[in-house]
């Protein structure tokens, strides 16, 4: 499954030398991710209410070019795998030139908010990601 987000780089992003801070990809990330869950008619803020918890407990990302104040980014998010404990999104993210900036990837644990020990993904979120057409490999 890929969705795409796209984002205006603030000039509050930026460093010094005129380019987005590393530190913000951080943050665009979360973004992307969290509008491709909206997409399927999952939310943070539900799976929270229901008990579940989402860290991060990786990011890798690789710098190809920089992002300069007013790009508008398409941050393209691919989920591979439906989860089972873990999930993992991959990034790339493009300016309005289609110039890759950066590609990365994040991963998520599934915590259950009372114990705070790794979980199961609720069967609900599989059976969202299955019944929005998406093409994720299990």
């Amino acid at each position: 499954m890929v969705h795409e987000t796209k984002i205006r780089v603030r000039y509050s992003e930026t460093d010094r030398m005129g380019y987005v801070y590393y530190g913000h990809y951080a943050q665009y990330f979360e973004v992307a991710r969290t509008e491709m869950l909206r997409s399927l008619g999952l939310t943070y803020k539900q799976l929270e209410d229901d008990g579940i918890l989402l860290p991060v407990i990786s990011m890798d990302i690789k710098y190809k070019n920089p992002a300069i104040y007013d790009d508008l980014l398409t941050i393209k998010t691919t989920l591979k795998k439906n989860p089972l404990i873990k999930i993992q999104f991959t990034y790339e993210v493009f300016n309005q030139k289609n110039e890759l900036i950066n590609i990365g990837n994040t991963t998520l644990v599934f915590v259950d908010a009372k114990t705070r020990k790794p979980r199961k993904a609720p069967q609900n979120f599989i059976d969202s990601l299955n019944n929005n057409g998406s093409t994720v490999e299990t």
